[in-house]
């Protein structure tokens, strides 16, 4: 997907104009006919979500014009998101208690390469064949 048309996605999303299909984690989704347009039944606005992809999405466009590439024909590859380790800070409760604050950070990765452009083969001329001059 080129990257104007993720952002524009991701602003309709956050603006509740389109849903985002949830096919794997859609427990508690409901089904709706927007959902439609991407081919599934269950969807949601995951706002949140969008604000910080369209936030990533605006950090590569801007590292792209720094290293000099173009922005319009940049295409989303490859997202992905992993795991990071967990951070502990402490709570402090009564009675001398302390509790970890769990949170679930994560490190996600992007990769958007520019697009190739088709380049037509040139056409050749039909060669002829060569005769052998050993053959007999």
């Amino acid at each position: 997907m080129h990257i104007r048309k993720a952002t524009k996605y991701l602003k309709d999303v956050t603006l509740k104009k389109q849903r985002v299909p949830f096919r794997r984690y859609n427990g508690g989704a409901g089904r709706c006919a927007r959902a439609k347009q991407r081919g599934w039944m269950q969807g949601q606005w995951p706002k949140k979500s969008a604000e910080f992809l369209l936030r990533m999405l605006k950090n590569a466009e801007t590292d792209a014009e720094l290293k000099g590439l173009d922005v319009d024909p940049l295409v989303i590859e490859h997202i992905q998101v992993n795991k990071a380790p967990r951070m502990r800070p402490r709570t402090y409760r009564a009675h001398g208690r302390i509790n970890p604050c769990m949170s679930s950070p994560c490190h996600t990765e992007m990769i958007l390469p520019e697009e190739e452009q088709i380049i037509p083969k040139p056409e050749e001329e039909v060669a002829q064949k060569k005769k052998n001059p050993r053959r007999n």
